[in-house]
């Protein structure tokens, strides 16, 4: 039985992962600051994960939330890293405090929550798997996220670091489009501090520039490649994985109906 720890798990993509991989049959410990939703998210995988407080942040409480997964897991095979926030503002507005959380949270906690892992992950052989974006790799960055592209650029160089220092691990940086999570708390929570009113002004953009397409990526799909990469992580190596929303299907109107011409008898 896969024994892994999503990091992120209380909301979002990082709860619809975790919850999924449960309901998958991995045996599950989900990391996050807010002890409430966990305890919610672990009574609602029915017993199949636990819940442990971590806040990214701050490196004694990553080195403390992994020792403690992996005593009440009894070892870590997978590591999945879905904590991410964004700063929806144009670079010249971006000011210091703002590059701070975001390396904080989407590049400095990855590495301290992998340095507290590597050594489970070492022995188990296992693999680690961090959320990207396809605005970092895929596409140019986003107009007003830019910030966020970066410190995921940063995020996908630290993950190849990893790789290189310790190749008896698989590292996989999984750079995610547009997706919806899962249902209720599951739910994709990135834009909920943005200001509505620029959000839509920046979706026109985004459309426009064809780095949106409509379409939304099912949390099963995410769920689905995540649990593939953890599971053949042991024998193969998958540096790096795109998922990307196919656009929604046009419906095709039916041809109108023609009536047969009437011939009138002279």
């Amino acid at each position: 039985m896969m024994r892994v720890v999503v990091v992120g798990a209380s909301s979002g993509l990082g709860r619809c992962i975790g919850l999924g991989l449960a309901e998958r049959g991995a045996e599950v410990a989900l990391l996050a600051r807010r002890a409430d939703r966990l305890d919610h998210a672990a009574e609602e995988s029915g017993g199949r994960a636990t819940a442990v407080v971590c806040d990214v942040t701050d490196e004694q409480s990553c080195h403390a939330a992994i020792a403690e997964s992996a005593e009440r897991l009894g070892g870590i095979d997978g590591l999945v890293y879905a904590t991410g926030i964004a700063v929806m503002s144009d670079l010249v507005d971006t000011d210091a405090a703002a590059w701070t959380r975001l390396f904080a949270t989407n590049v400095t906690g990855a590495a301290l929550v992998t340095a507290a892992a590597v050594p489970h992950l070492t022995r188990a052989r296992g693999a680690a798997v961090y959320l990207s974006s396809i605005s970092a790799s895929l596409t140019p960055p986003w107009p007003m996220l830019g910030g966020y592209a970066v410190s995921k650029a940063a995020l996908d160089k630290l993950v190849e670091a990893w790789q290189g220092e310790h190749a008896d691990v698989g590292f996989t940086r999984l750079a995610v489009g547009d997706s919806g999570g899962g249902e209720g708390a599951s739910a994709t929570e990135f834009h909920n501090n943005f200001d509505l009113d620029r959000l839509g002004e920046a979706v026109d953009l985004w459309i426009g520039k064809g780095y949106m397409n409509g379409g939304l990526i099912p949390g099963d799909d995410l769920v689905a490649v995540v649990e593939a990469v953890l599971r053949c992580g042991s024998t193969s190596t998958i540096p790096s994985l795109t998922l990307s929303p196919r656009a929604p299907a046009q419906r095709i109107a039916e041809p109108a109906r023609v009536e047969p011409a009437r011939v009138e008898e002279a």
